[in-house]
């Protein structure tokens, strides 16, 4: 089974600084006879060439070695490898990366491509069981990103930081066009793919961490933030437009100087027109562009249905406290609170009713 669904997948492995363990990958890949001629590695800027002599030298033109001039991410390289690959062999369905540093194995490659070869159109990906015995920046920062993307694309995904993963070619396509070159990169992947209709599936493999990881290139503050920044991309015009409607709610109760049930719905009704304006351009040619099918009806319903919540919940909270007199300040607070919440909904609401690409 394994030989037949092989025959479209190409191999890829982006490598900065490797040891003999990609040596050792790289023979058994060869010796499985399953990825002829289909195996890529991509050396991003490593300055002692030893390891890839000696790959060149074992596995004569079996392994495409492609050199980066200098060390430009470990994003950028998968991006010249799907290049080579939509290039050169347009026969793929997918593009299976590995990392080279002795984390993955063959045998949970295979396993990643049986799924794969049940749903070729989505994305398959290796995931690690997260022990006490892993080390705590892996376990912190698997943890963080795992539930960054929860919140983001609602998929429960238990492994968000793996290598291992088969891409469709389709996508691999789309990924160029993505603007990340390093370790972001992997986690837009997959904050983007239900945007493109394609469905993640994870494949249990073997958690595999070498002296602590002591070879891995991930930066822990500096790729840290540059994955987490991702977040901010993606929240940017709700919370630009979540300041708006802040600033515009207070100006309007404190010139009106009430709490009364009617002055909380005109505040709120005047501060979300000027900002869900914002928000609808915002969202529409920056945050979601290119997407399609948004329409000006079905966002414009979700606004009426937020903001009615909104005023309803800051009118019923300010009652049920029992303070009749309340400060802008403490209404505001209210608001800010409850309109969080409601920002939370409505980006999912957005994500997979309103701003989708079309198929």
């Amino acid at each position: 089974m394994v030989e037949n669904i092989t025959d479209n997948i190409g191999v890829l492995i982006p490598s900065l600084d490797p040891d003999e363990k990609l040596i050792i990958l790289i023979d058994k890949l060869v010796n499985t006879n399953l990825f002829s001629h289909r195996i890529v590695i991509i050396d991003d800027g490593t300055q002692e060439q030893t390891i890839f002599d000696e790959i060149a030298h074992k596995t004569s033109d079996e392994v495409q070695i492609i050199h980066h001039a200098e060390n430009f991410g470990k994003g950028a390289a998968l991006k010249t490898g799907f290049k080579y690959f939509i290039e050169h062999h347009p026969e793929i369905t997918g593009i299976a990366t590995l990392d080279s540093d002795g984390q993955h194995t063959v045998a949970d490659l295979q396993k990643c491509i049986a799924l794969f070869a049940q749903q070729p159109h989505d994305l398959t990906i290796g995931s690690r069981t997260f022990s006490k015995d892993i080390p705590f920046r892996s376990r912190f920062g698997n943890t963080l990103t795992s539930s960054l993307v929860r919140l983001l694309t609602g998929l429960k995904l238990s492994d968000t930081q793996t290598g291992l993963r088969v891409i469709p070619i389709d996508y691999a396509k789309e990924l160029l066009t993505f603007s990340g070159d390093r370790f972001e990169f992997e986690f837009d992947m997959l904050l983007e793919a239900k945007k493109y209709h394609i469905a993640i599936h994870e494949q249990p493999i073997e958690t595999i961490y070498i002296d602590n990881n002591a070879t891995s290139h991930f930066r822990v503050i500096r790729d840290s933030l540059s994955i987490y920044l991702q977040f901010f991309k993606f929240s940017l015009s709700s919370l630009l437009s979540f300041v708006i409607d802040i600033a515009v709610f207070a100006l309007v109760i404190h010139l009106l100087g009430e709490a009364s049930f009617q002055a909380i719905m005109w505040a709120t009704i005047l501060a979300r027109l000027v900002s869900s304006i914002a928000n609808y351009l915002v969202n529409r040619h920056l945050v979601f562009e290119g997407v399609g099918t948004a329409t000006m009806r079905k966002y414009g319903a979700l606004v009426i249905v937020q903001m009615l919540l909104s005023g309803y919940l800051t009118h019923l909270v300010s009652t049920e406290i029992h303070v009749a007199h309340q400060t802008t300040l403490l209404i505001t607070l209210m608001k800010i609170f409850i309109d969080f919440v409601l920002f939370l909904a409505s980006y999912q609401i957005q994500t997979k009713l309103i701003f989708v690409k079309k198929e």
